[in-house]
């Protein structure tokens, strides 16, 4: 439900993503949205090989690529026993009020997206207000948070509508 109801703010989007992480919102976006095309990025060797398999297991390998990218750290997470021992450290880090990642992303890689174009986080419990002030700073507007099936705010996304 919750990458559906994400990839329906972008329904009319003909153009690639680039999702950073194993690939739940972006395989979601893409299953959604048959003119998307989605390019996953990981900086940890097994979280990409885990991307790639979730690829492939999701029939997406004509519209998903994936690769490794150095963006940043990924923000820390309030996690269950279960994700924590599958996630690379690097997925849990995000430095000490566990917001880096998103600071980073929205200040380097806003200016890569075109006028309208749309920036989708998944964030942790708790941090969905934080994350949407912090886009709000970087020039992002119509931000929305979407709840994941559990009814915890699990996504916020944002368009770029202002030049900074």
């Amino acid at each position: 439900q919750q990458g559906h109801q994400a990839s329906r703010a972008g329904a009319g989007l003909g153009q690639t993503a680039v999702i950073l992480g194993s690939g739940c919102i972006g395989l979601a976006a893409a299953a959604n949205l048959p003119n998307a095309r989605v390019l996953l990025g990981e900086y940890d060797e097994e979280a990409l090989k885990i991307c790639r398999q979730n690829i492939r297991r999701n029939r997406l390998t004509a519209r998903v690529a994936s690769l490794k990218i150095d963006a940043r750290e990924k923000p820390a997470h309030t996690l269950d026993a279960s994700v924590r021992e599958h996630e690379p450290r690097l997925a849990l880090d995000g430095g000490a009020d566990g917001l880096d990642f998103y600071r980073v992303i929205c200040e380097k890689w806003r200016d890569a997206l075109c006028e309208n174009g749309m920036l989708f986080f998944e964030v942790g419990i708790g941090q969905a207000d934080q994350v949407l002030r912090i886009m709000r700073s970087h020039g992002f507007g119509d931000i929305q948070i979407v709840k994941d099936l559990n009814n915890i705010p699990r996504v916020v996304y944002g368009t770029r509508v202002e030049t900074i």
